[in-house]
């Protein structure tokens, strides 16, 4: 895994880190975008433009949201490897964890 994106972006997802990710592998749930582990190639392109600082590369994730590497993992696991988001389309759903979070303000 490479960069995970974090509690900031839950119910903002503004996506200008869509915009800048050159392999497409940044997938967009319900309430927030999950970045694919197996896609990522480690570029970084997406952690300085997000505007919640929201991504993180993986070794420095805070403790209080470590969990959300193994949300994105679980995520894949359960949707699959699609081959890039802008042809997947938003998924309609969220890791459990995610999704069981209260709305955020």
């Amino acid at each position: 895994m490479a960069y995970v994106i974090a509690q900031p972006c839950i119910d903002v997802k503004d996506k200008a880190c869509v915009d800048e990710c050159p392999v497409d592998c940044i997938y967009e749930g319900n309430r927030t975008l999950y970045i694919n582990p197996n896609e990522c190639v480690d570029c970084g392109a997406c952690e300085p433009v997000c505007p919640t600082e929201a991504i993180f590369y993986e070794d420095d994730v805070p403790d209080e949201w470590a969990w959300y590497k193994d949300a994105a993992v679980t995520y894949f696991n359960d949707l699959g490897d699609l081959g890039g988001a802008q042809v997947a389309g938003p998924s309609g759903k969220d890791e459990g964890r995610i999704a069981a979070l209260p709305p955020q303000v």
